[in-house]
């Protein structure tokens, strides 16, 4: 009997684990890539070692995009729906919302968190996406260059990263590219 338990509970914990690869491969690959421009920040975690900060052009979005508007800051934490269109190589703000909405064809939507910051401008309300953290090998945290993120978007409107470039070129081939 306990054989028979031991064997059911691992064979559902295993299954969780395929289910959730299985739903973020699917994501990964039904999803829609964009590239987002960043704006540097040195971070370092000395209980988790080296990260990238990422903050994005696209983080800081004007009040004048929101429909219906909004008149000041939101509360940290409201629910915010960004579209963003492309321009030129990389994706910009369009529009946004608290209320869920279906972008044009040629936007991608992104689901995202007010975050309050002491620096906010009246006119502007600071987001995060939960693409604002990159994890790197331990002393490769300081890059030298201009970052960008290439980004998965699925249905979902959660992103993720999926490369991290330093100028032009993937992150970690950058970096073993200067260490030489």
């Amino acid at each position: 009997m306990k054989l028979k338990l031991f064997i059911f509970v691992l064979a559902l914990q295993s299954a969780w684990v395929l289910y959730t690869v299985a739903v973020q491969e699917y994501a990964w690959s039904a999803g829609k890539v964009i590239l987002l421009e960043t704006e540097r920040v040195d971070p370092r975690d000395l209980l988790r070692g080296d990260y990238l900060i990422l903050n994005y052009k696209i983080s800081s979005v004007p009040t004048n995009l929101f429909s219906p508007p909004v008149k000041r800051d939101l509360p940290a934490g409201t629910k915010v729906y960004v579209a963003l269109e492309p321009h030129g190589e990389f994706f910009a703000l369009g529009r946004a919302s608290t209320n869920q909405f279906e972008p044009p064809a040629n936007q991608v939507l992104l689901q995202a968190r007010s975050n309050w910051r002491i620096w906010n401008a009246t006119n502007v309300v600071h987001v995060e996406y939960g693409l604002e953290r990159y994890y790197v090998r331990e002393g490769t945290g300081n890059p030298r260059g201009k970052l960008t993120v290439q980004a998965v978007v699925p249905a979902s409107g959660r992103a993720s990263i999926k490369q991290v470039f330093l100028d032009g070129k993937p992150y970690a081939e950058a970096m073993k590219e200067a260490s030489r």
